[in-house]
């Protein structure tokens, strides 16, 4: 009779230095049992939940949070995604954002020698190359991560992003070719089959979050392959999230894996991609730039997860797209190439592009201050509608303001939606009502360029808690009016207001998380 061995969970353990550690979880172990057990001395004081001391944020993955006291971990911060490691156990696979370099943590990135053992030529400009890694197990990486290799024959070494999933044997890279780059040099001229490459990492915080909320994949040149290795984390899960990729390039001659991207769109039931060629004299289908190939479908009205990998400007580019279309994305996470300079004697003044220098990575997140200032603009204006409408309300009109309130209750349950859509729309209609009470037309549109319906739509459609407030105090306001309480009516509307963006604050704080339930 065999015997299973028990299941463990994988914890990422990203360190704000870049490196990212590994450590298998048991599950009745904690996280900082498990880090220590690995020699990963992550930050700890009191081991019982007492200090704070070890406070880190999960990213992605479920977890029981265990026991700890308020002043350790507020119930706010716990909301955010922060947790201790001291205490906390895993349900699932965990992303750990842990608030110290590695160093101090006493642990270094891994270091892996591997094997050449093929080369694709995709062009004059573009080369993949594929290395079997000594100990490949070993080798655990987040699709989207990057490692440092070390060009043969220098001291110098560049960053390269997976291309291959991080479940594929063999591991993959794209490279840009470009005249005075040390690895093109190497990959263009020297570079054989059965070649030792040696490898340091996996870093970056540039990867795939769990989930199922809408995903847009927008690749420059190489900054394709950490999206492949997204893609093929994707189709090694079998998922359905739906995800459209674009992929731009300078010329015809940068166009690649093209193929591969036919295969995924045909074994991903949600993938669909499209590409663009910014050269005019190019024979490709779409001339121009990624941000002529985004549609208003792709942003879901900013219902969406971006990832984008290229080079600066073509970040800055999207960025001002997204503000031009008046979209803010629920996660905008993105991985600019940073130049890496050619030698000082060589001939071209030029650097090599794509990730073979050093990358800068970064995340944008729906902003709850954005939030915050919309839903006090909307109390300041329902103050001034207030003060024309209050004693002044017929009794039709009475009856109408308590059917709007009854109707929005209607979809909460104490502090969760029943349906938080029908309550995005109910809840319109109750607060447009006493600004179309008004009969003041310039009043009623300044509230509606808030857009604060637009927000509560993006951000609360996948929503299921509520402030449990929220119900009663419509049911409030209206008792207010009905009483002619003008003193009453103004302290509802403004609790009403702190106890929307509490909601608020928490959608948004959970859309951040993405994590999958």
């Amino acid at each position: 009779m065999s015997i299973q061995a028990a299941p463990t969970f994988q914890v990422a353990l990203s360190f704000e230095d870049g490196i990212t550690r590994f450590v298998e979880c048991n599950t009745d172990e904690t996280v900082a049992d498990a880090s220590y057990r690995a020699r990963i001395n992550i930050p700890l004081d009191c081991r019982d939940g007492a200090c704070g001391t070890c406070k880190s944020l999960c990213e992605s993955g479920t977890f029981d949070a265990g026991d700890y006291i308020e002043e350790a971990l507020t119930d706010d911060e716990a909301e955010q995604g922060y947790c201790l490691p001291c205490q906390m156990v895993p349900e699932s696979d965990l992303v750990l954002q842990i608030p110290t370099t590695s160093a101090v943590a006493k642990t270094t990135a891994g270091s892996y020698t591997s094997t050449i053992t093929e080369i694709i030529r995709h062009s004059d400009s573009t080369v993949g190359f594929t290395v079997a890694v000594d100990n490949r197990a070993d080798l655990v990486f987040l699709p989207g991560q990057y490692v440092n290799i070390l060009v043969p024959g220098t001291e110098a070494t560049r960053s390269y992003s997976f291309s291959s999933g991080p479940e594929v044997e063999s591991a993959s890279f794209l490279v840009k070719i470009t005249p005075g780059g040390l690895m093109s040099e190497y990959l263009s001229q020297r570079a054989q089959v059965g070649d030792t490459l040696e490898l340091t990492g996996p870093m970056g915080s540039f990867f795939l979050r769990s989930g199922q909320r809408r995903a847009l994949l927008l690749a420059g040149g190489t900054g394709l392959a950490p999206l492949l290795s997204i893609l093929e984390k994707m189709r090694t899960e079998s998922s359905t999230r739906p995800v459209h990729l674009v992929y731009g390039v300078s010329s015809d001659t940068d166009l690649v894996e093209l193929d591969k991207l036919h295969d995924y769109a045909e074994s991903l039931p949600q993938f669909t991609f499209d590409y663009c060629v910014s050269d005019p004299d190019s024979t490709a289908p779409n001339k121009g730039y990624v941000t002529g190939l985004i549609e208003p479908d792709h942003l879901d009205d900013g219902n969406v997860d971006v990832y984008l990998c290229g080079p600066p400007p073509m970040v800055e580019a999207v960025r001002l797209h997204f503000k031009d279309v008046s979209i803010t994305p629920t996660n905008f996470y993105f991985e600019k190439f940073n130049n890496a300079a050619a030698p000082a004697d060589s001939p071209a003044a030029s650097a090599e592009e794509s990730a073979a220098g050093t990358y800068e990575i970064g995340e944008e997140h729906l902003p709850v201050t954005e939030s915050d200032a919309q839903f006090d603009a909307r109390m300041a204006l329902e103050l001034g509608a207030m003060e024309l409408t209050i004693g002044r309300l017929t009794p039709a009109q009475l009856t109408e303001y308590r059917i709007l309130a009854e109707n929005s209750a209607a979809s909460i349950d104490r502090d969760h939606f029943t349906d938080a859509a029908a309550f995005t729309e109910t809840n319109a209609l109750f607060h447009d009502f006493l600004f179309r009470c008004t009969g003041n037309e310039v009043l009623l549109q300044a509230y509606h360029r808030l857009e604060v319906t637009q927000l509560m739509n993006r951000v609360l459609r996948t929503a299921d808690w509520v402030d449990e407030h929220v119900a009663e105090d419509h049911s409030r306001i209206v008792s207010a009016f009905e009483q002619n309480d003008r003193a009453a009516a103004r302290d509802l509307i403004v609790q009403h207001s702190e106890h929307a963006k509490s909601t608020m604050h928490r959608a948004i704080t959970d859309a951040r998380e993405s994590v999958a339930s």
